[in-house]
């Protein structure tokens, strides 16, 4: 075969062609979505076409996210306050309970 022919051209052609062919049969069967000739995500169904389910987990996993994001707040500040009274001498930690106290 002959480097500088019109073989080499169709030959090379033909093996990418065969590669993205390939490519996007293993996006598929892994349920991921066709890519086109520069890689970029193939939409078929148009925005249109989404997930209710997978919006639904989004939503759900948002919410989950907002409520561990407040527990792990009021945790560091329970922290911070146990910090403090196991750092603190004993004798003005005792005076601001007194004081608690005496409200």
């Amino acid at each position: 075969m002959a480097w500088g022919g019109p073989g080499f051209i169709i030959a090379i052609i033909a093996i990418t062609t065969f590669g993205w062919i390939v490519n996007n049969w293993i996006r598929t069967k892994h349920g991921y979505p066709p890519s086109d000739d520069w890689g970029s995500t193939m939409n078929w169904g148009g925005a249109q076409k989404q997930d209710p389910a997978a919006d639904r987990k989004v939503e759900l996993l948002s919410t989950e996210n907002e409520r561990l994001t407040g527990q792990v707040s009021r945790l560091e500040e329970r922290i911070a306050v146990l910090e403090r009274i196991a750092t603190d001498p004993a004798e003005r930690t005792a005076r601001e309970i007194e004081a608690l106290r005496d409200h």
